[in-house]
């Protein structure tokens, strides 16, 4: 069960939400409820919940604020904000900090409610991954990895994005430089290939997924980055010297 507090000034709207939580049948415990954003702050720091459902619009502390001081104290807890119709820009200046999401206030319903939900139970079960999958990144270290700040920009960005698809064109754009360049630099700079690198990423990542979960090779494949089920077996056997089966049935041995 996710840990949730709701941020609502006005009781009966807390009991409304409270109530359509309970139909929705989610995987979502109401931990806590406070009345203005200043009163969630202080729950958040000592209830420390996964997610956050508030009211944009509250006295001392809105929603808005709520959500950038609590991002600005570090907290990573996911924030889906309550609003009117009149509010919408309020709901867009939520989105750009950070905001999973807004459900409009008098149109709710028990759908509406478990649809948004299930999107923010989907973004804190990949957050749960990408914490486990740390552990099996030793060369992660406080200190920048290079004396470059772009290089360091690229490492950061192939180790948050590696599931996705990565091109040497993209990361240039991302530091606005030309492709060759970023390609000759980054060698340099970690004596690896940018493909090396990526392939390094998804096959610590794949090595986690199959010690400790069940999913099947090609769901793990798929899921740290590989197009196909013949690729993802050929690179982990390049890099491993065996298979994904063979890896996990060694490791469970």
């Amino acid at each position: 069960m996710w840990r949730t507090l709701i941020v609502e000034d006005e009781q009966h709207a807390r009991a409304s939400l409270r109530k359509l939580m309970q139909k929705a049948a989610i995987p979502f415990e109401i931990v806590g409820e406070a009345g203005d954003g200043n009163e969630a702050l202080g729950l958040i720091r000592e209830l420390k919940p996964d997610v956050v459902i508030s009211d944009i619009v509250m006295p001392v502390m809105d929603g808005v604020k709520l959500l950038k001081a609590a991002r600005e104290e570090g907290y990573e807890c996911r924030f889906v904000m309550l609003t009117c119709m009149s509010e919408f820009e309020y709901a867009r200046q939520s989105l750009e900090y950070g905001a999973s999401g807004y459900l409009l206030k008098l149109s709710m319903d028990v759908n509406g409610l478990r649809q948004a939900m299930e999107k923010v139970s989907h973004e804190l079960e990949q957050r749960e991954r990408l914490r486990k999958v740390d552990k099996w990144f030793p060369d992660k270290r406080q200190a920048e990895p290079t004396d470059h700040p772009e290089m360091n920009r690229i490492i950061s960005y192939i180790e948050e994005h590696y599931a996705e698809e990565i091109t040497l064109k993209g990361l240039a754009e991302l530091i606005r430089m030309d492709a060759s360049y970023v390609s000759d630099l980054f060698k340099k700079k970690t004596g690896s290939t940018l493909t090396s690198y990526i392939q390094n990423c998804r096959i610590q990542a794949a090595k986690m997924l199959l010690t400790e979960t069940g999913r099947t090779v090609s769901d793990i494949g798929r899921q740290v980055g590989f197009e196909n089920d013949n690729y993802f077996i050929k690179i982990f056997k390049r890099w491993c010297e065996i298979t994904p089966s063979e890896y996990r049935k060694r490791y469970n041995d």
